[in-house]
């Protein structure tokens, strides 16, 4: 059987990791407060670092990513950080470059 097709209302990730953990605690108006904590990518980051670490949850570096993403489509909409610039596939071909070399 070819690939499934996911819909767009599929759950991502972040927030299931979000649903299953966090929801309990934190509902969408605490995000909206005025003293909220995160005023960054950075800082929501920091956040959800911190509570993982709290609720012993021992998420990687990516499931920690994962929920800011979610976190910040859904709710914050920083501005997030770019991609370090040699990870950055080449915009005509699509390739993975390099870094570039100082030999020639």
């Amino acid at each position: 059987m070819a690939g499934a097709v996911v819909a767009a209302d599929d759950p991502t990730r972040g927030r299931l990791l979000y649903e299953t953990h966090c929801i309990a605690c934190h509902n969408s108006q605490m995000h909206w407060r005025d003293q909220r904590l995160a005023r960054d990518w950075a800082g929501l980051e920091q956040q959800v670092r911190h509570w993982q670490g709290r609720a012993n949850l021992n998420w990687t570096d990516d499931d920690v990513l994962e929920v800011v993403r979610h976190l910040n489509d859904r709710i914050y909409r920083y501005r997030a950080p770019l991609p370090p610039r040699s990870a950055a596939p080449d915009a005509a071909t699509g390739v993975q470059l390099a870094a570039a070399s100082t030999r020639r």
